[in-house]
């Protein structure tokens, strides 16, 4: 499969669609889910055209790496978590859905997403909202 830039995160980093963002810098892009799995739901993704991770030049990688980083200890801190889930899917087969290149940043545990589908339901804005304040402030914090 070829890149598709009319999916989602492509129209999103183009300002064709709107996104709750927490984070952004020269490589990476961090917003809220806005079908989260938790509260805290976040989303980091490269501004390269990368379908999955095997896509990614090693060098783009290092920077998303470290956007992951950034924010995944900003989510950890934000809601308040001893530990996080940090998941990339790659291709249709093992459940991706936006086919962008994305890591989730999610304040919970396996056992607690339990069956749980992913992309579910759309959430509730004023949780994702306060929900992206509180990463916010803590990025700005650290």
């Amino acid at each position: 499969m070829s890149y598709d830039d009319q999916n989602v995160f492509a129209k999103i980093l183009r300002g064709e669609l709107p996104c709750t963002k927490v984070y952004e810098d020269e490589h990476t892009l961090a917003f809220m889910d806005i079908m989260p799995q938790c509260d805290g739901h976040t989303l980091v993704i490269p501004k390269y055209p990368a379908e999955n991770l095997f896509d990614l030049p090693s060098d783009v990688a290092a920077h998303l790496i470290s956007s992951v980083q950034k924010v995944g200890r900003a989510v950890k801190t934000a809601m308040q978590r001893d530990g996080i889930v940090i998941m990339q899917l790659n291709d249709q087969s093992a459940g991706q859905t936006v086919f962008h290149l994305h890591f989730h940043i999610m304040p919970t545990s396996l056992m607690a997403l339990g069956s749980q589908q992913h992309a579910e339901k759309i959430g509730d804005r004023q949780v994702i909202e306060q929900c992206a304040e509180k990463i916010r402030a803590a990025l700005n914090a650290s």
